[in-house]
């Protein structure tokens, strides 16, 4: 349902109809007016909130049209009811409904069509469309945003005008609102008609193709980030945008999905969403030398069987679970790894990816966590961030301590004496498969705000209400800053987003600085005392990083990542391993604190961070980074470049002796031209016609 107020209003709906059938058979107008108005109120809020209710509703036969419908039909019975059946105004009522539900089809049809029509096969951000294929503009928003919903409502005008005919015995009032129904929905569907010819309509597929070819061929793309995948996968891709601007090559991002697309954090880098496999396989990417995977998922095929540019899984995360030695990553030519760990991890697995493919790399994305912040001993009480991760695809104890020890690791810290400040921020698909992880997520959230609602009553927490105003005042400003930015100049339409969509380098460093500015007044908007429930995209989980003395976490990247401060951690032995057998399995809590079921040893974290001179692990935490993330020097980013430099002169010399043994010919070479264009497999076979 989304919230109690839309679980308030798909009640009401509900309890609605069968009232709206009551009132028209006992029959009595005023009743029947009442249920009318809350059913078009209901309804109007729960396709406003998006509620997930009114998407289920249509599997079930009683999607939007048909609660219209009924409604119709029930003021037809009232009408009955009331003995008008042989009254005029009872059969302009049925005429203007028959007519208005005629109106449907040809409204539907245009909407349908202008949106298919709109639907670019190659969608883009940061590439010059508009120089190449003449784009219309959008339709006004007010016709296509929720246009069903809009069309169908236009009867409210009929409705009103009928019931109040009768209550004032006025056919006329009737007739007014029944040509006025009738009129706004001819003029809807007038309205769309330009929208369908004409020079209004943009360019086919074939069209939009070429531009974007003869745009691949001025840019000459040299490094690409592939990746599909769902719309909550967004954040894996989002961790490279920033080092794909920092790659000393020409970088290019392409899509598979335009959920992706439209979740895509900001960026300058060029990038195109192809849904369909075919297009893709058809775009020029002869100058791509080397293309980098984020996710091992079955549209990689699609890329994979180019053989002119060297293929590299890079990940979304480096930690010692299952998914980090996937056997599908044996079929890249190369596999990035932070450090050696990542290299010892395929090893110990023996899923088929050799050694000499493993490249040690660093993590660019952790350059902006900060370490040791010493401000522990200034008055402020220590922040602990517990992140833990998601329940996954299967009910493995191990995969997350918030099922079994959630609860009792935050208590714990909420009860710590000296006191400290907890971070909680889950992964974002918590509770997305598993209803006990969901509610266990929402029994720790409602234990933070009970702790807070009582620090607040206790006047030994003084609150400096002035400072705190100000900062709320900031935080609103930068928010409404950043909310303009992203919305842009653009409609949302597909189209224009693509024609339009070039970086705006001013608009990109503002939006950078406003971030950082966001984050300093965010967590100056409240008192350091107060606990933190974060689940939202800000503050970044690397910002938490930055604030927190110590972290409680599970096996997963999140752990890897906060090596990189260098601070105290805690993992969960979850599965019940024992410590030994846990560090054994998992790298990454050699040096951490092992937390059992119970969560009994935060007193060792909690230790740690209160005297961090008789830390017995920090020389443990500076070894485990160097083994799992790589050196400090030379600096990650440049490895990455570096690393990409070397796979792209490979590739290049690839490509130069295929064309050296193509031109001389051989026993099985044959002519360039006698070959399928897009035939080739990533080892160079002929593949068959049902390939890929």
């Amino acid at each position: 349902m989304g919230s109690a107020a839309e679980l308030a209003a798909a009640v009401l709906m509900m309890l609605a109809f069968p009232c709206l059938m009551l009132a028209a058979l006992v029959p009595s107008v005023p009743a029947f007016a009442a249920a009318a108005a809350v059913t078009y109120l209901a309804d109007h809020y729960l396709h406003h909130k998006g509620s997930y209710l009114v998407s289920r509703l249509s599997k079930v036969r009683a999607g939007l049209s048909i609660r219209f419908l009924i409604r119709q039909l029930l003021l037809v019975l009232l009408l009955a009811r009331l003995s008008l059946a042989d009254n005029l105004i009872y059969y302009g009522a049925i005429a203007c409904f028959i007519a208005f539900y005629g109106l449907q089809a040809p409204h539907g049809a245009l909407t349908t069509l202008i949106r298919n029509r709109r639907r670019m096969p190659v969608a883009t951000r940061n590439i010059d469309l508009a120089s190449r294929v003449r784009i219309p503009d959008a339709p006004p928003r007010v016709l296509l945003h929720r246009a069903a919903e809009k069309m169908l409502h236009l009867d409210l005008a009929a409705v009103v005008g009928i019931l109040a005919a009768v209550a004032l015995d006025s056919a006329a009032i009737g007739f007014v609102g029944i040509g006025s129904t009738v009129l706004l929905g001819l003029l809807y569907v007038l309205a769309l008609m330009p929208y369908v010819r004409g020079r209004r309509i943009p360019p086919n597929a074939e069209k939009v193709l070429e531009a974007v070819d003869g745009w691949l061929s001025d840019y000459r793309p040299e490094t690409v980030l592939y990746f599909s995948g769902s719309k909550d996968s967004a954040y894996q891709v989002d961790m490279w945008l920033e080092t794909m601007e920092q790659l000393e090559t020409r970088p290019m991002i392409i899509l598979r999905e335009r959920a992706i697309l439209n979740n895509l954090a900001s960026t300058t880098v060029p990038v195109i969403c192809v849904p369909g496999g075919v297009h893709l396989m058809n775009l020029d990417l002869s100058t791509v030398r080397v293309a980098l995977y984020a996710a091992n998922v079955g549209k990689n095929i699609h890329l994979l069987r180019v053989p002119t540019m060297k293929h590299v899984f890079i990940g979304h995360g480096d930690s010692d679970k299952i998914a980090s030695v996937n056997p599908y990553s044996k079929v890249y030519d190369e596999v990035w790894t932070a450090g050696r760990a990542g290299r010892d991890r395929y090893a110990i697995a023996d899923v088929g990816v050799r050694d000499e493919d493993i490249v040690e790399v660093g993590r660019p994305q952790l350059a902006p966590i900060e370490g040791v912040r010493g401000e522990t001993a200034d008055g402020h009480p220590p922040t602990v961030l517990y992140a833990p991760t998601w329940e996954g695809w299967d009910d493995n104890p191990g995969n997350t301590s918030l099922l079994l020890a959630g609860e009792n690791i935050v208590r714990r810290l909420l009860a710590a004496d000296p006191a400290v400040r907890v971070l909680y921020k889950p992964h974002p698909f918590t509770g997305t498969r598993s209803a006990q992880a969901e509610a266990a997520h929402q029994r720790i959230t409602a234990l933070i705000e009970e702790v807070n609602a009582e620090r607040a009553a206790d006047p030994r927490h003084a609150v400096d209400m002035e400072a705190r105003e100000r900062a709320a005042a900031e935080l609103a400003r930068i928010e409404a800053r950043l909310d303009e930015l992203a919305v842009g100049t653009g409609s949302g339409d597909e189209a224009e987003a693509s024609r339009d969509g070039l970086a705006d380098v001013a608009r990109h460093e503002e939006t950078a600085r406003l971030r950082a500015e966001w984050n300093t007044a965010y967590w100056s908007s409240f008192p350091d005392w107060e606990h933190r429930v974060i689940t939202g995209p800000r503050p970044r989980l690397y910002d938490c990083f930055n604030v927190s003395d110590a972290m409680v976490s599970d096996i997963s990247s999140v752990v890897s990542d906060f090596i990189a401060s260098g601070k105290p951690y805690a993992v969960t032995d979850s599965a019940g391993l024992g410590a030994e057998e846990f560090k054994r399995q998992n790298t990454a809590v050699r040096a951490a604190v092992i937390l059992s079921r119970d969560a009994a040893g935060l007193d060792e974290l909690l230790a740690a961070v209160r005297e961090p001179e008789s830390d017995p692990l920090a020389a443990e935490r500076v070894e485990l980074k160097r083994y799992l993330l790589g050196p400090d020097e030379p600096k990650s980013i440049d490895q990455f470049n570096a690393a990409v430099g070397r796979l792209a002169r490979k590739a290049e010399t690839r490509n130069l002796g295929q064309e050296s043994r193509t031109a001389v010919g051989g026993p099985d070479v044959e002519p360039a031209d006698a070959l399928p264009a897009r035939a080739a497999s990533v080892t160079g076979e002929t593949e068959g016609a049902g390939a890929g």
